[in-house]
């Protein structure tokens, strides 16, 4: 491992981040700040939604945000570097092991996906109004915090080495869309207790576990327990990071 080479690799990609802050921004809110107004202003102010409902949302946005910044971050660069700018043969040709170079932008996109979460919790507060009860608990929600700023980043690396440039719409369409709509970001797990076989069957969806561990440690809100979250989350990453570092090595050899 060659640090200084490690850290001037995440520098630049640092440099690149801070030229595009503005529009990362925009990128990373705008979603955010449509989503808590219209179902945690408009829909609580008509009486269509309880005023409690903005607590619950917050945390599930919140990990949406994470996800689309970290998968984002990390997924479309490599997805234009391997294709089309073959900018990676430079990142290659520098003193370090090549799987260091796939942990650098595992690092800079957990970077991303920090920024993207938690700005949603200021910017949320200026759309939703009044009504929103945090009872933050700090250890176990940096942890998670962590955790899902990983995933997102792990999942990056492995999409961003297993999809063609042509299969770029498939990923959001087939990968993303389900993702987010299946992940219990818009209302808690135990809500699908109606449909008993879809409870089940979306704990295959990692961004279940991101929606519920965020929900448990900032809110007293129905959840799944923060420490089966926190277990799923490790075995998640760990294979998403063994099959990321594993495709990002056989696309930089080939």
């Amino acid at each position: 491992m060659n640090w200084k080479t490690f850290y001037a690799l995440l520098s630049r990609d640092g440099h690149v981040a801070r030229r595009n802050l503005m529009p990362m921004l925009l990128q990373n809110l705008l979603q955010p700040l449509l989503l808590t107004f219209v179902f945690g202003r408009v829909m609580t102010s008509s009486g269509m939604m309880h005023a409690e409902y903005k607590s619950l949302l917050l945390p599930g946005v919140m990990a949406i945000s994470m996800v689309l910044a970290g998968v984002q971050g990390v997924a479309m660069p490599l997805i234009t570097e391997f294709q089309f700018t073959r900018e990676i043969e430079d990142r290659l040709l520098a003193p370090i092991e090549i799987g260091w170079l796939a942990v650098e932008k595992i690092a800079a996109g957990m970077m991303q996906a920090l920024v993207a979460g938690l700005v949603v919790i200021p910017a949320a507060w200026l759309t939703m109004g009044s009504g929103v009860h945090l009872t933050l608990q700090p250890v176990l929600f940096v942890i998670v915090l962590l955790l899902v700023a990983l995933f997102a980043s792990a999942g990056g690396l492995a999409l961003g080495c297993s999809v063609g440039q042509t299969q770029i719409g498939l990923m959001f369409s087939l990968v993303l869309a389900p993702m987010m709509m299946f992940g219990c970001a818009y209302y808690p797990w135990s809500f699908l207790k109606a449909f008993p076989v879809l409870q089940y069957a979306v704990l295959i969806n990692p961004l279940v576990y991101a929606s519920e561990g965020l929900r448990g440690t900032l809110t007293n809100t129905d959840h799944i327990n923060t420490y089966i979250v926190i277990g799923a989350l490790t075995a998640i990453n760990i294979l998403l990071l063994v099959v990321g570092l594993k495709k990002f090595h056989q696309k930089a050899v080939s």
